[in-house]
Formats: C-alpha cells, structure tokens, sequence
C-alpha cells in the first residue's frame, strides 16, 4: 500500500508543489491560489481514473509508472488536466 501511495503522490508531485508555493507567496490567502487548487484537484481525479481502469483492467501496479505515464500524457497531447 505505500508504494501505490508514494506512486501516486509522484504523479501530482507538481500540481503539490505549485500550490504550497503559491500559498507561500500569497501569505496563506486561498482566494489567491484557486487555480493552483482547481489543477490539483483534476490532476489527482486523472490519475485516479487511470488508477480505477488499469486495476479493473487487471494491470500491475494501478498507477503507472513514470515511463507510462509520459506516455499517457503524450497521447492525449499535453497535460489534459
């Protein structure tokens, strides 16, 4: 269980840091780093899907790893989220 949970922390491992950064600079105002928020939120929804179709798919491990996860990305064009 720890190793899917630090997988899958690595997958948002940006979208984390943005926002901790914007609250730094923003002086902890939330109003100010919605966006940040927002981006968190459906990075961590995307990956989670991908997560959900590959266990009922039957594919080992759940969240992809980083090599499959370029790839992903890459094939929907960019970041869909």
């Amino acid at each position: 269980m720890y190793s899917a949970l630090k997988c899958d922390m690595f997958s948002i491992l940006k979208e984390t840091d943005a926002s901790r950064q914007c609250m730094d600079d923003n002086n902890y105002r939330k109003d100010m780093c919605a966006s940040y928020f927002l981006n968190y939120k459906n990075c961590r929804k995307f990956w989670h899907t991908i997560m959900l179709q590959r266990r009922r798919d039957g594919v080992k491990p759940d969240m992809p790893t980083a090599e499959e996860r370029e790839k992903i990305l890459k094939s929907r064009e960019g970041i869909p989220y």
